[in-house]
C-alpha cells in the first residue's frame, strides 16, 4: 500500500477515536478526510458528504513525501479535476466548484446517491487535506442536450458535458441537465427537463443548448420554433443562451470526408440541423459554438481508423456516442470556444488541462 494511503488510514483512525460524536452535526458539510475511506487496492479515497442540493466549493491539498499524480471525479462519473502531478515533498492547492442535485446524473435517470460523492484517484493519488464549503452565489453553466452531452452512468459511454468541469476554476459549476434520448420536442414537453432548468437559472448563467440527434422527425419549422422557445425562455430568466451544433457521427465517405447526411445530422425529413442552428443563431443574435465543424475537423484529421478511439466503434459498434477520450477532446473544444468567445470570464477557465492525442 502506498505511503499516503497508510497515512490517510492512520488519520481516519485517529479522527474516529478522538472526534466527538456530534462532529458531523457541527460541521454538516465536512471539513476533511474524515469523510473519506481509503481503497487499499487502488490507492484512491472515496469520500461522501451528507449535504443538500446546491453548489459547493471543494479545496484540496495535493502532494506528499513521495511523488504523486492525483485526479478527482465525483457524482455520476464527472471529471472535476484533471490529473495533477506533484513531486516528492511538493504540496499544491487546487479548488473547483461542483453542482449537487437530485437526480445527480440524467434528469430522468436513476436518482443516485444523495449528497456529494468524490473519488480522489489517479495514477498515484496523494491528498493531504480536503474541505467542502457552500458556494450559493456560484455561477452555474447549464447544459441542455442529449446522450452525447449527458452525465452517462456507465462506462464506456461518456458525454462531453461529463468532461467539461475540469476546465473550470472555483466559482463556476457545470449543471449538466442533458438527458439521453431527448429532442427539442421532448425537452420542452417534460417538466423534469427544461422546466427545472428554467426555474434554476439566475441572471448571467450561461445555458448551452445542443439538441439535434433525436429530432429525427421534427420538421424545419418546428425545430426552429422549439429552439427559439428555449432561447427566449432562457433570456426571460436573465440567462445567457448559447446554441451548440451537434457533434458529428463517425460516418465516412469513401474519400475520408464526413460531408454526408448521416455524419452531419440531416434528419429523415431532410432537415439540416447544423445549418438550421447556425441560421437561427444569427437571426436571434445568439452566441454559437459550431461543434459540428470542430468535431468534423478532428475526426477527419485522425481519419477512419484512428478516429475509432473517439467513439465506441470498437466496443459497441457505435459511431454516435463518444468514449472517454472522445468526450475529453470534445469538451476541450467547447472550453476553447467558451474562452475564445468570452462566454465565461478568463479567470473562470483553466489552461493546459487536456492534450489531444
Amino acid at each position: 500500500m502506498k505511503r499516503t494511503v497508510v497515512l490517510a488510514a492512520s488519520l481516519l483512525a485517529l479522527l474516529a477515536a478522538t472526534a466527538p460524536a456530534t462532529a458531523h452535526a457541527a460541521t454538516p458539510y465536512g471539513q476533511g478526510l474524515d469523510h473519506c475511506t481509503p481503497a487499499a487496492e487502488t490507492g484512491a479515497l472515496a469520500c461522501h458528504f451528507d449535504l443538500p442540493p446546491g453548489t459547493y466549493d471543494v479545496t484540496v491539498t495535493l502532494g506528499g513525501d513521495t511523488a504523486g499524480a492525483t485526479a478527482i471525479s465525483g457524482e455520476t462519473r464527472r471529471a472535476l479535476l484533471a490529473e495533477t502531478a506533484t513531486g516528492a515533498g511538493e504540496r499544491v492547492r487546487r479548488s473547483f466548484t461542483v453542482d449537487v442535485r437530485d437526480p445527480e446524473g440524467e434528469p430522468t435517470g436513476a436518482t443516485g446517491t444523495p449528497g456529494l460523492d468524490l473519488l480522489l484517484g489517479g495514477a498515484a493519488p496523494r491528498v493531504e487535506a480536503l474541505r467542502v464549503t457552500p458556494a450559493p452565489t456560484a455561477t452555474r453553466l447549464f447544459l441542455i442536450g442529449d446522450s452525447t452531452v449527458c452525465d452517462q452512468p456507465g462506462d464506456p459511454y461518456t458525454g462531453w458535458g461529463q468532461r467539461l468541469p475540469v476546465h473550470l476554476k472555483r466559482g463556476v459549476a457545470v449543471a449538466n441537465h442533458a438527458d439521453g434520448g431527448e429532442s427539442t420536442v421532448t425537452f420542452l414537453a417534460n417538466p423534469a427537463l427544461f422546466d427545472r432548468v428554467e426555474a434554476a437559472i439566475r441572471p448571467g448563467d450561461p445555458v448551452l443548448i445542443q439538441l439535434a440527434h433525436n429530432d429525427k422527425q421534427t420538421d424545419a419549422a418546428g425545430y426552429r420554433a422549439n429552439l427559439t422557445t428555449l432561447v427566449e425562455r432562457v433570456r426571460a430568466r436573465g440567462g445567457e443562451p448559447v446554441l451548440v451544433t451537434p457533434i458529428v457521427r463517425r460516418w465516412f465517405n469513401a474519400d475520408g470526408t464526413l460531408d454526408n447526411g448521416i455524419a452531419l445530422l440531416v434528419n429523415g425529413l431532410g432537415v439540416d440541423h447544423p445549418a438550421e442552428i447556425r441560421a437561427l443563431a444569427t437571426a436571434l443574435a445568439t452566441p454559437l459554438i459550431d461543434l459540428t465543424a470542430l468535431t468534423r475537423a478532428r475526426v477527419e484529421q485522425l481519419g477512419p481508423e484512428p478516429s475509432k478511439a473517439l467513439y465506441l466503434t470498437t466496443e459497441k459498434r457505435d459511431n454516435t456516442h463518444t468514449s472517454v477520450r472522445g468526450a475529453t477532446e470534445y469538451a476541450a473544444l467547447v472550453a476553447a470556444e467558451l474562452r475564445a468567445q468570452g462566454l465565461l470570464p478568463e479567470r473562470a477557465l483553466r489552461r493546459g488541462t487536456v492534450r489531444q492525442g
